[in-house]
Protein backbone atom coordinates (compact mmCIF):
# COMPACT_ATOMS: atom_id res chain seq x y z
CA UNK A 1 0.00 0.00 0.00
CA UNK A 2 2.21 2.51 1.15
CA UNK A 3 4.18 1.55 -2.29
CA UNK A 4 1.45 2.39 -4.46
CA UNK A 5 1.29 6.24 -2.43
CA UNK A 6 4.97 6.69 -3.36
CA UNK A 7 4.18 5.89 -6.74
CA UNK A 8 1.07 7.86 -7.02
CA UNK A 9 2.85 11.03 -5.98
CA UNK A 10 5.87 10.41 -8.55
CA UNK A 11 3.19 10.71 -10.80
CA UNK A 12 1.68 13.70 -9.61
CA UNK A 13 4.63 15.15 -9.01
CA UNK A 14 5.71 14.62 -13.50
CA UNK A 15 2.64 15.84 -14.02
CA UNK A 16 2.65 19.16 -12.36
CA UNK A 17 6.45 18.80 -13.96
CA UNK A 18 4.88 18.83 -17.30
CA UNK A 19 2.39 21.40 -16.91
CA UNK A 20 4.91 24.09 -16.04
CA UNK A 21 6.92 23.36 -19.06
CA UNK A 22 4.05 23.27 -20.93
CA UNK A 23 2.67 26.64 -19.42
CA UNK A 24 6.22 28.00 -21.06
CA UNK A 25 6.17 26.55 -24.00
CA UNK A 26 6.55 29.21 -26.79
CA UNK A 27 5.82 28.62 -30.67
CA UNK A 28 7.99 30.26 -33.55
CA UNK A 29 6.73 34.31 -33.01
CA UNK A 30 5.10 35.20 -36.74
CA UNK A 31 4.52 37.78 -38.95
CA UNK A 32 1.61 39.78 -37.68
CA UNK A 33 -0.74 42.62 -38.53
CA UNK A 34 -3.19 44.71 -36.43
CA UNK A 35 -5.97 47.32 -37.58
CA UNK A 36 -7.41 49.89 -35.63
CA UNK A 37 -11.15 49.86 -35.12
CA UNK A 38 -11.37 52.14 -37.56
CA UNK A 39 -9.55 50.19 -40.44
CA UNK A 40 -7.73 53.69 -41.00
CA UNK A 41 -4.39 52.17 -39.69
CA UNK A 42 -3.01 48.69 -39.77
CA UNK A 43 0.75 47.58 -38.34
CA UNK A 44 2.79 44.94 -39.67
CA UNK A 45 5.15 43.53 -37.02
CA UNK A 46 8.25 41.11 -38.18
CA UNK A 47 10.02 38.73 -35.35
CA UNK A 48 13.82 40.28 -34.38
CA UNK A 49 16.46 37.33 -34.34
CA UNK A 50 17.54 38.19 -31.22
CA UNK A 51 16.78 35.69 -28.65
CA UNK A 52 19.95 35.86 -26.54
CA UNK A 53 18.93 38.98 -25.24
CA UNK A 54 15.85 37.68 -23.59
CA UNK A 55 16.14 36.11 -20.18
CA UNK A 56 17.10 32.64 -19.53
CA UNK A 57 18.97 32.30 -23.24
CA UNK A 58 21.95 33.74 -22.42
CA UNK A 59 24.11 32.35 -25.48
CA UNK A 60 21.84 31.86 -27.31
CA UNK A 61 21.77 33.94 -31.14
CA UNK A 62 21.66 37.74 -31.17
CA UNK A 63 20.70 40.03 -34.12
CA UNK A 64 18.13 42.57 -35.23
CA UNK A 65 14.99 43.60 -33.06
CA UNK A 66 11.48 43.13 -34.23
CA UNK A 67 10.26 45.57 -36.41
CA UNK A 68 7.11 47.37 -37.14
CA UNK A 69 5.48 48.87 -40.81
CA UNK A 70 2.96 51.22 -40.14
CA UNK A 71 0.35 52.04 -42.56
CA UNK A 72 -2.16 54.20 -43.64
CA UNK A 73 -5.28 54.07 -45.06
CA UNK A 74 -5.71 56.70 -48.37
CA UNK A 75 -8.35 58.66 -50.19
CA UNK A 76 -8.38 55.87 -52.79
CA UNK A 77 -8.83 52.92 -50.15
CA UNK A 78 -5.38 51.35 -50.85
CA UNK A 79 -2.84 51.26 -47.68
CA UNK A 80 0.40 53.40 -47.54
CA UNK A 81 3.39 52.40 -45.83
CA UNK A 82 4.01 55.24 -43.66
CA UNK A 83 6.72 54.39 -41.43
CA UNK A 84 8.81 51.50 -40.41
CA UNK A 85 10.60 51.15 -37.33
CA UNK A 86 12.80 49.25 -34.42
CA UNK A 87 10.43 47.73 -31.49
CA UNK A 88 12.16 47.32 -28.15
CA UNK A 89 11.52 43.65 -28.50
CA UNK A 90 14.13 41.06 -29.29
CA UNK A 91 11.87 38.58 -30.86
CA UNK A 92 8.59 39.75 -30.77
CA UNK A 93 6.02 42.02 -28.89
CA UNK A 94 3.19 38.91 -27.06
CA UNK A 95 0.40 41.08 -28.18
CA UNK A 96 0.04 44.38 -29.64
CA UNK A 97 -2.90 47.23 -30.06
CA UNK A 98 -3.22 49.62 -32.44
CA UNK A 99 -6.12 53.31 -32.16
CA UNK A 100 -7.69 54.86 -34.89
CA UNK A 101 -5.34 57.62 -34.19
CA UNK A 102 -2.12 55.14 -35.56
CA UNK A 103 -0.53 54.90 -32.22
CA UNK A 104 1.23 51.15 -31.41
CA UNK A 105 0.91 49.93 -28.26
CA UNK A 106 3.09 46.50 -27.50
CA UNK A 107 2.46 44.14 -24.58
CA UNK A 108 5.50 42.33 -23.32
CA UNK A 109 8.16 39.95 -24.84
CA UNK A 110 7.89 36.36 -26.75
CA UNK A 111 9.45 34.02 -24.75
CA UNK A 112 9.50 36.25 -21.64
CA UNK A 113 6.21 37.97 -20.53
CA UNK A 114 6.64 40.43 -17.82
CA UNK A 115 10.15 40.95 -18.43
CA UNK A 116 11.88 44.08 -19.66
CA UNK A 117 9.60 46.63 -21.78
CA UNK A 118 6.43 45.07 -20.62
CA UNK A 119 4.43 48.52 -22.04
CA UNK A 120 5.32 50.38 -24.66
CA UNK A 121 3.74 52.56 -26.53
CA UNK A 122 4.30 54.67 -30.30
CA UNK A 123 3.79 57.14 -32.01
CA UNK A 124 2.28 57.27 -35.74
CA UNK A 125 5.59 58.66 -36.78
CA UNK A 126 7.56 55.79 -34.74
CA UNK A 127 8.71 57.68 -31.56
CA UNK A 128 8.70 56.18 -28.62
CA UNK A 129 5.93 57.56 -26.15
CA UNK A 130 6.40 55.86 -23.15
CA UNK A 131 8.51 52.62 -21.96
CA UNK A 132 7.40 50.46 -18.64
CA UNK A 133 9.13 47.74 -17.25
CA UNK A 134 6.89 46.14 -14.28
CA UNK A 135 8.74 47.49 -11.81
CA UNK A 136 7.89 50.72 -13.01
CA UNK A 137 3.84 50.11 -12.49
CA UNK A 138 4.25 47.83 -9.61
CA UNK A 139 6.14 47.56 -5.99
CA UNK A 140 8.45 44.64 -5.45
CA UNK A 141 6.29 42.54 -3.41
CA UNK A 142 2.91 43.37 -5.61
CA UNK A 143 6.00 41.59 -8.38
CA UNK A 144 6.58 38.87 -6.48
CA UNK A 145 2.79 37.69 -5.54
CA UNK A 146 2.38 37.83 -9.79
CA UNK A 147 2.31 34.13 -10.83
CA UNK A 148 5.84 32.98 -12.31
CA UNK A 149 7.17 30.17 -14.04
CA UNK A 150 10.44 29.15 -15.97
CA UNK A 151 10.50 32.16 -18.34
CA UNK A 152 7.76 34.87 -17.74
CA UNK A 153 5.92 37.04 -14.89
CA UNK A 154 2.14 36.57 -15.51
CA UNK A 155 1.02 39.58 -14.74
CA UNK A 156 -2.26 40.28 -16.95
CA UNK A 157 -5.00 38.16 -18.63
CA UNK A 158 -5.67 38.21 -22.36
CA UNK A 159 -8.21 40.58 -22.26
CA UNK A 160 -6.83 43.80 -23.93
CA UNK A 161 -8.30 46.14 -26.11
CA UNK A 162 -8.81 50.14 -27.20
CA UNK A 163 -11.36 51.61 -24.98
CA UNK A 164 -14.33 53.74 -26.64
CA UNK A 165 -13.27 57.02 -27.49
CA UNK A 166 -9.53 55.73 -29.17
CA UNK A 167 -7.47 57.34 -26.42
CA UNK A 168 -6.68 54.00 -23.81
CA UNK A 169 -6.24 50.82 -23.72
CA UNK A 170 -7.44 48.33 -20.95
CA UNK A 171 -5.76 45.44 -19.55
CA UNK A 172 -7.38 43.20 -17.41
CA UNK A 173 -4.91 41.46 -14.56
CA UNK A 174 -7.10 39.50 -12.52
CA UNK A 175 -10.42 37.90 -12.27
CA UNK A 176 -11.33 40.22 -9.49
CA UNK A 177 -11.53 43.70 -11.71
CA UNK A 178 -7.99 44.35 -11.19
CA UNK A 179 -6.88 46.55 -14.48
CA UNK A 180 -4.42 48.86 -15.72
CA UNK A 181 -5.66 52.26 -18.41
CA UNK A 182 -3.01 52.87 -20.33
CA UNK A 183 -2.96 56.23 -22.18
CA UNK A 184 -0.93 55.21 -25.42
CA UNK A 185 -0.33 59.44 -26.91
CA UNK A 186 1.20 60.41 -23.32
CA UNK A 187 1.83 57.77 -21.53
CA UNK A 188 -0.19 58.06 -18.48
CA UNK A 189 -1.59 55.38 -16.47
CA UNK A 190 -3.59 53.90 -14.09
CA UNK A 191 -3.93 50.88 -12.10
CA UNK A 192 -7.33 50.47 -10.39
CA UNK A 193 -8.70 47.67 -8.01
CA UNK A 194 -11.25 46.99 -5.46
CA UNK A 195 -10.49 48.52 -2.36
CA UNK A 196 -13.02 47.90 0.35
CA UNK A 197 -16.45 49.03 -1.34
CA UNK A 198 -14.62 51.81 -3.47
CA UNK A 199 -13.31 50.75 -6.99
CA UNK A 200 -9.98 53.30 -6.62
CA UNK A 201 -7.17 54.01 -9.03
CA UNK A 202 -3.09 55.00 -9.06
CA UNK A 203 -0.97 56.98 -10.97
CA UNK A 204 1.99 56.45 -9.59
CA UNK A 205 4.04 53.96 -8.28
CA UNK A 206 5.73 55.61 -5.43
CA UNK A 207 3.60 57.90 -4.09
CA UNK A 208 0.37 55.97 -3.85
CA UNK A 209 -3.08 57.99 -3.91
CA UNK A 210 -6.20 56.08 -4.60
CA UNK A 211 -8.70 57.98 -6.09
CA UNK A 212 -11.48 57.55 -8.27
CA UNK A 213 -10.81 57.19 -12.18
CA UNK A 214 -10.32 60.04 -14.05
CA UNK A 215 -11.38 59.53 -17.84
CA UNK A 216 -8.19 60.82 -20.30
CA UNK A 217 -10.05 64.21 -22.07
CA UNK A 218 -11.08 64.23 -25.45
CA UNK A 219 -8.68 64.94 -28.01
CA UNK A 220 -9.49 66.52 -31.38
Amino acid sequence: MQRKFILAALLLAAFAVAGTSQADSWPAAQITEQFSKSRDWFVRVTPGKSIGDTVGFAGAEKGPYARAEFYRRQPDRSYKLVREITLRNPVAPVLFRVTDRGYLVTFDNWHNMGYGKAVVSYSPQGDVIAAYELKDLFSEDEVREFSHSVSSIWWRKETVYVREGQQSVYVSMDDNGRELIFDPETGAWQVCEQRGEQHLCRTANADREWRNYVEPEPRP
